[in-house]
This record gives structure tokens, sequence and C-alpha cells, in this order.
């Protein structure tokens, strides 16, 4: 049983939720490493055509778990601790990129709130992401001395363009759903309340359509801007 999420499947859809409210659905080891056995649990399972995955409360995912930072005011110790604490949080996270956008089913990101470093990371590998107009997207990585590489990083490069992804990685700027909307990151923007029936209206969309073909569509697109496996 799923501690840190829920998991729920109706009929071909299944529903992925981060469920720490009260850490913002903060991410470490121990809820990466469930949130791999979920998605290969989906992989596994060939009836699910369509993976949501969303987050309760005021966050999708605010990255990884800070907490050890606190009191700490010095920023060279500050990036030696979250640099040591960071690195099996980040390939963890890179290894769930990679094997959610190698799913054959078609995936979506119900952005409810706060998508931060790996949790945008996280909606970014999903084929459509669809966000509350209020939800805010980040990169705080380099603002505690650690390098944005990877799979994410690629993606993200390729769907903002190089200077915005640069604003994005290096300058650590917030976007609102609306900017990466109009960037071509967001597939559809909606009113708080309504994020859920539009995603599953997107859903009935895709079961709708002939399965193997949406699969190799998916996979070849996507073989053009991840490129290479780098985990």
């Amino acid at each position: 049983m799923a501690t840190h999420f829920l998991y729920e499947k109706d009929g071909a859809i299944t529903t992925i939720t981060f469920n720490r409210p009260q850490r913002r659905n903060c991410v470490n080891l121990e809820v990466m490493n469930e949130l791999e056995e979920l998605v290969r649990a989906v992989r596994n399972d060939p009836t699910v055509r369509v993976l949501i995955l969303t987050g309760t409360g005021a966050a999708f995912s605010a990255g990884a778990d800070i907490s050890m930072l606190k009191g700490i005011e010095d920023r060279e110790e500050r990036a030696r601790v979250f640099a040591a604490s960071h690195r099996g949080v980040a390939r963890a996270v890179g290894r769930v990129f990679d094997q959610i956008t190698r799913l054959d089913c078609m995936t979506i990101a119900a952005v409810n709130g706060y998508a931060v470093g790996g949790g945008w990371a996280l909606a970014t590998a999903c084929d459509f992401l669809v966000a509350v107009e209020t939800a805010e997207f980040w990169v705080p990585e380099v603002e505690f001395g650690v390098a944005f590489t990877g799979g994410p990083a690629l993606m993200m490069a390729a769907q903002l363009g190089p200077w915005r992804a640069k604003e994005a990685m290096i300058l650590c700027r917030h976007f609102t759903a609306r900017e990466l909307y109009e960037r071509g990151m967001v597939h559809r923007v909606v009113k708080d309340g309504a994020l859920l029936p539009a995603v599953r209206q997107l859903a009935e969309q895709v079961l709708a359509l002939p399965a193997k073909a949406a699969t190799r569509t998916k996979h070849f697109v996507d073989g053009i801007f991840i490129g290479p496996r780098l985990y």
C-alpha cells in the first residue's frame, strides 16, 4: 500500500496523487522510490491507457525537501548540505522522469498548485500538462548551488527555447501557468476547481483514439526532444 501517494484505478484510467499536503508534496528518496514502484505498476498493467499525475493541497510538488537547510545562513554551507542530500534525489527524479516518458499509455499532469524543481520535472515528463491558473513553476537548484541538468532540463530547454530555459534554470525565475501556456509547455489553463473535470475530459478524448497509433506517435516526438536516455 502506498504511503505518500494515493493510487486509484478507474477502468483504463489510473491516477497517482502526491499525498503529503502538509509538506507541499516535497520529495525525498523514500517518496521517489515509492513513485518509481507505482509507475512500474502502471507499466506492467496493459489495461491502463491513461495515467494522471496530480497532488493534494496547495502544491503539485514543491520539489526537494529543504528542511535540512533550516537555520543555516552561510551560503556555502547551505550549498554543501543541499548538494549532499540532493544527488540521490536528483538521480531518482531522473529515473522516474525517464520511466514516465517510456510508458506506452498517455500521461497527463494535473498541476493543482506549485510545481517546483523536481516537481516541475515530473510534470514535464507527461504527454499533456493541465494547470490551474494560480499554479506557479520554478527551478531553485542553482540558488542552492546545484546544477539542473539531465532529461528534465533537455525537455524544458526544448519547450522553452534556450533563452527562456536559461532564465528558468539559471535565474530561477517563477513562471505562471498562463506564461507557460503561451510558451507551449502547458496544454490548458483552467480555473481552480475545474482541474479534474478538464483532465477527465482530456483522458476520455485520449481513450477515443487508436491506442497503438497514439503510442507510436508519442514515442517518436519524445525521441526528438529528449534524445538519448541519460539514466
